[in-house]
Formats: structure tokens, C-alpha cells, sequence
């Protein structure tokens, strides 16, 4: 995705002209093209952590990531993979809370990040 969206904007218009006014690329990379690839960069990687995140918790929920003793919010899920269990001991559910708040502190910084480095909003 990174190459494509970056051989897009060379083929742009201001890419172009600075190449006919003999910029070298390395001087278009740095001064157009990765600017203006910044906002792109930052709302792949703000959707891809938190993916990441419930990617992992998920494995790890099911019995298919890490097991216990190691550091993971998916292994304290496990034991409220049992609705009686959940109903006896209610705080098995807490850290599906912070997977929650982690999923969506990622995505509204990300999201106000690439507001602030979109020059066009």
C-alpha cells in the first residue's frame, strides 16, 4: 500500500513540475511527496494497531495465542468464556473494558491526527 499510494503522487501535477524544474528525487521525496504522504501514513498505522490489538485478544481469548502467564488481555478473558462463571465473578469482564477503551483511544487519535495533518480540511 505504501509504494502504490507513493507511486500515485509522483505522477501528480507539483511532482512532475518539480522534476521539469530539476529537483532531484530525493529532494521531491523529502519536500513533496512524504509531507503529503504524512495523513495517509498515520491513519494506516491508527487502524492497524488497534486491529492488531483485537487480533491478539481474540487469539489469545479462544486458547490460540499466548497462554498463561504471559502478558495479554485475551488470557484474563478466558475465563469468562463461561456465562456462569461471568455471572459469579462479574469482574472477569474488566479487561474486555480496557480492550475496548485502548481500540478506541487509538482510532479518535489517530482520526484527530490525520484531521490536523490533512492541509485540505
Amino acid at each position: 500500500m505504501v509504494r502504490g499510494k507513493l507511486l500515485e503522487l509522483r505522477a501528480l501535477d507539483y511532482a512532475m513540475a518539480a522534476r521539469v524544474a530539476g529537483m532531484k528525487e530525493s529532494g521531491i521525496i523529502g519536500r513533496h511527496l512524504l509531507p503529503n504522504f504524512a495523513g495517509y501514513l498515520i491513519v494506516n498505522v491508527s487502524l492497524d494497531i488497534p486491529g492488531m490489538i483485537l487480533a491478539e485478544t481474540a487469539l489469545s481469548f479462544l486458547g490460540l495465542g499466548l497462554r498463561s502467564l504471559a502478558v495479554s488481555w485475551g488470557v484474563p478473558l478466558q475465563g469468562a468464556q463461561k456465562i456462569r462463571s461471568v455471572a459469579a465473578f462479574p469482574w472477569l469482564i474488566i479487561p474486555a473494558l480496557f480492550v475496548v477503551v485502548a481500540v478506541l483511544a487509538f482510532n479518535f487519535v489517530g482520526d484527530g491526527l490525520r484531521d490536523a495533518a490533512d492541509p485540505y480540511k
